[in-house]
């Protein structure tokens, strides 16, 4: 999606509304939709019995920062704990973390990343790493460099490749081994700007140059993994858009790119309906032999705004399921129940999962140094730090 839709870039928000009605922790079990009700029938239902997710998790990277601001979380039984361990109780089974070069202070940089993997293994979660390859945010309007590399083309080609080899050795160094590397974020327009920017202003299509240093990331992965191979992700932003996704993986097959899953980021009011979906996901296997990953997805439980300093998902956002899933606590459970249905239909047992993004970033820290929690409505915890009924969606199969 063009940096005029990203989720980090803009901050047009939903208003300054205060939440009047939470759901407390003992409604969780009464908040919960039937399956059958939910999710409507698949379009593969009939065909066979649903395959099983082995990849259920989160990205939980502002968790410590959250923390250190005073967040607290609430189970479904009401006990207060730290937001992994509530997710591993209800089924999660793996946690993704981004890692930033030299972000600003406190943000995620490789020392937290550790730090996170640590406390990942102790909850019994296995790690899905998300290197940027910048300094702060990487999205298809924006992959700058970290201000410390190079520039030219056969220097960030080196660099890209020695950096990730160090940082799979560092987390496989401390016990916490890589399971699966995606080499870069959202890498729908390239990365490595302008080096390996894949779409140039002028119309200019550097896809030679891009997958050279995508190939370059994966040599460096393989290479630092040690005796715990992680499996690889190109990660891009086109959940529902069969066209798009094509377009990006034909022409990175052809270039003979190496790797092990694809990865998409589904968010419905960007990307399309359950139905764009499932038709895409289908599409990808049949056409790649790779199974696919929900990387990142998240939806509404309420249009209200947490902070009162606006979101980039309000009353005004077109939600293309909305009468199924309207955005309230119940209506976010049965989105996610949809979201497992169509993932476990997916061809030959290929929809490996999901991985809800940043569930837990209730107000409390902004996506910036000062600025505002700009998904706080989109999380999985209310506002006080409350599980809502859509974390039954982390339920073993």
């Amino acid at each position: 999606m063009p940096s005029a839709l990203s989720r980090r870039g803009f901050l047009a928000g939903a208003g300054g509304i205060a939440l009047s009605t939470l759901v407390p922790a003992q409604a969780f079990a009464a908040a919960k939709p039937s399956t059958a009700l939910a999710t409507g029938p698949s379009t593969a239902s009939a065909a066979k019995p649903p395959a099983a997710l082995g990849i259920r998790g989160a990205d939980l990277s502002f968790l410590p920062q959250l923390e250190e601001a005073g967040v607290k979380y609430t189970d479904p039984a009401g006990h207060v704990r730290p937001a992994e361990e509530i997710l591993a109780r209800q089924g999660a089974n793996f946690m993704r973390m981004r890692v930033w070069v030299d972000p600003p202070a406190g943000y995620s940089d490789k020392a937290r990343a550790l730090a996170l993997a640590r406390r990942a293994k102790r909850a019994g979660l296995k790690i899905l790493l998300d290197p940027h390859y910048s300094d702060f945010w990487a999205d298809p309007g924006k992959q700058y460099p970290p201000a410390s590399w190079p520039t030219d083309l056969a220097s960030l080609k080196v660099k890209i490749k020695t950096y990730t080899r160090s940082l799979v050795r560092e987390f496989a160094a401390q016990g916490t081994p890589v399971d699966i590397i995606q080499i870069g974020n959202e890498i729908t327009n390239g990365l490595l700007w302008p080096a390996g920017q894949l779409y140039l202003p002028d119309g200019t299509q550097q896809w030679e140059a891009f997958t050279d240093l995508l190939k370059a990331g994966t040599e460096g992965a393989l290479e630092g993994c040690g005796g715990h191979r992680p499996r690889t992700m190109l990660h891009i932003d086109k959940g529902g858009l069969m066209g798009d996704t094509r377009w990006f993986f034909d022409n990175v097959s052809a270039h003979g790119v190496p790797f092990d899953i694809i990865g998409q980021s589904y968010y419905p009011m960007w990307h399309g309906s359950i139905a764009d979906l499932e038709a895409n996901l289908n599409d990808s296997v049949s056409r790649y032999g790779k199974p696919v990953l929900l990387a990142e997805v998240s939806y509404p439980w309420t249009f209200e705004d947490g902070d009162g300093r606006g979101n980039i998902v309000g009353p005004g956002t077109y939600l293309p399921d909305a009468d199924r899933f309207p955005a309230t606590p119940a209506g976010q459970a049965a989105f996610y129940e949809a979201v497992r249905d169509v993932l476990a239909q997916v061809p030959d047992g290929k929809g490996l999962g999901f991985m809800v993004w940043e569930p837990e970033w209730i107000p409390g820290v902004g996506w910036e140094p000062g600025a505002e929690a700009s998904n706080d409505n989109l999380t999985q915890f209310d506002f006080t730090g409350h599980a809502l009924p859509s974390l039954r969606a982390y339920r073993r199969p």
